[in-house]
């Protein structure tokens, strides 16, 4: 087996660019109000990149596994990695006592147990009748289902919403290990993937795509305004941290870190916060090479063939005697397990759910900028493109306003370009990312590594 050199330059060139920005302390600007920082020489800030990238690679091996095995145009990541991202709260937040013994809980149970038993009734009624029959069937079983199930529901959920909502509204959780949240996050992707996969999976690529799209759009509004599932805009702060990662505090109060520290000449804080993101980085980079030790011996097995042939060419795959629906559920609900997996250890690492914050543009078109420019279908590909998009992501704001900084020194204050270019400075991420996959499509469509 040959080493390739060019593969190897590329992660080695990735992982300059962190170093520097661990080592030098590189800024712009004389006066302490407009500096811009180009490098941060600060190691707090480089795990702090290092920590999302390794996650952004996990979403975009699910992604990769979709797209470059089997061809599924995704664009409903958002949704997926919001829904793992519940798990967190669901299982490891603290329990709310006055729920349970109120019989909240128990109601709530009740009505989605009895909602979920309309659509199978609906999906069983539909298969037995026909005509006439069905749809005034239909018409009455939805209806009534749908008066008796907000019956049974909605005095559970204000009883739950009403509960000290300044502190918690919500179901809370069940006080579990954060650690077994993280597969209970890909469970719950991988049950909406069914879900979805079930009634999506035979549109045409392009009708997948919108079908997706909003689908996740619409995951992501029920998390914003259901109060009793997750607090909504509120936010839900203070989930555990997974063992061994302590808070920084207990850290910093532990006799034997003292000593430890001062025996080292270290300053105690920066020491701490320094040990959690080590902490934090080993368990993510522990999963994150198990995941991709599984995607390599699956791409090179019958199964991998099988997908990529799937993909190349579904007429000649059906031909052959495939069932090409079936293996793009199968895949289809992996991929998006993967990215659910991904949101679950997100939400750990930041301690809190913000529904607000899972957009789009962050979580669907940055994964697949990701994949693209790392190279679609090569496991490595992805993984490299995580880390080049994900440091450009962060970098590119200060770059840009350093950039206009400079480029207006010389103009006079006031004058209209000046004002024009600063302001334009706010959209240079948007921006560089575009320009970013432009170049990658004209010059290395297939990516920095390509497939094999």
């Amino acid at each position: 087996m040959t080493l390739n050199w060019r593969n190897i330059g590329l992660f080695v060139g990735i992982g300059v660019l962190f170093f520097l920005e661990g080592i030098w302390d590189w800024k712009i600007g004389s006066d302490a109000s407009e500096q811009f920082t180009i490098f941060a020489g600060s190691w707090n800030s480089m795990l702090v990149i290092v920590n999302l990238c390794l996650i952004s690679s996990i979403m975009s091996l699910g992604v990769n596994m979709q797209w470059g095995y089997a061809g599924l145009f995704n664009t409903g990541i958002v949704g997926f990695v919001a829904l793992g991202g519940l798990a967190p709260v669901l299982i490891s937040s603290p329990q709310v006592p006055e729920i349970w013994v109120g019989g909240g809980i128990y109601r709530l149970v009740a009505g989605l147990a009895l909602g979920v038993a309309v659509i199978a009734a609906a999906v069983a009624l539909y298969g037995r009748t026909t005509g006439r029959t069905r749809a005034l069937s239909m018409i009455a079983l939805l209806v009534g289902g749908f008066f008796l199930y907000r019956a049974v529901l909605d005095p559970a959920v204000t009883f739950i919403e009403s509960n000290n909502p300044a502190t918690y509204g919500n179901v809370g959780g069940l006080g579990l290990p954060t650690l077994l949240s993280w597969p209970v996050g890909a469970l719950f992707a991988a049950v909406a993937a069914w879900v979805i996969g079930k009634t999506a999976l035979g549109l045409r690529s392009d009708y997948l795509a919108i079908a997706t799209l909003g689908i996740g759009e619409i995951i992501i509004a029920v998390m914003k305004n259901e109060d009793w599932l997750d607090r909504g805009v509120k936010n839900v702060i203070g989930i555990p941290r997974p063992w061994p990662v302590p808070r920084e505090i207990e850290l910093q109060a532990s006799s034997g870190f003292q000593e430890w520290v001062a025996s080292m000449g270290w300053d105690p804080v920066t020491t701490s916060t320094i040990l959690v993101k080590l902490l934090y980085g080993s368990l993510f980079l522990t999963v994150l090479l198990v995941l991709l030790w599984a995607c390599e011996m699956a791409l090179k097995s019958p199964w991998g063939r099988m997908m990529r042939a799937i993909r190349d060419n579904e007429t000649a795959a059906r031909a052959m005697g495939k069932d090409v629906t079936k293996r793009h559920l199968q895949i289809f609900i992996l991929g998006s397990a993967i990215c659910g997996l991904a949101g679950a250890m997100l939400i750990t690492l930041d301690s809190q759910l913000t529904p607000g914050s899972f957009t789009p543009l962050r979580y669907t078109f940055t994964i697949w900028l990701m994949v693209i420019v790392g190279g679609s279908g090569n496991n490595w590909g992805a993984i490299l493109g995580s880390f080049l998009i994900w440091f450009l992501w962060i970098k590119v704001d200060p770059w840009g306003n350093a950039l206009m900084y400079t480029l207006t020194q010389g103009m006079e204050d006031g004058s209209t370009l000046k004002d024009y270019l600063i302001e334009s400075a706010a959209q240079m991420r948007t921006i560089s990312m575009g320009l970013i996959l432009l170049f990658v499509l004209r010059f290395a469509p297939k990516g920095l590594i390509p497939e094999k």
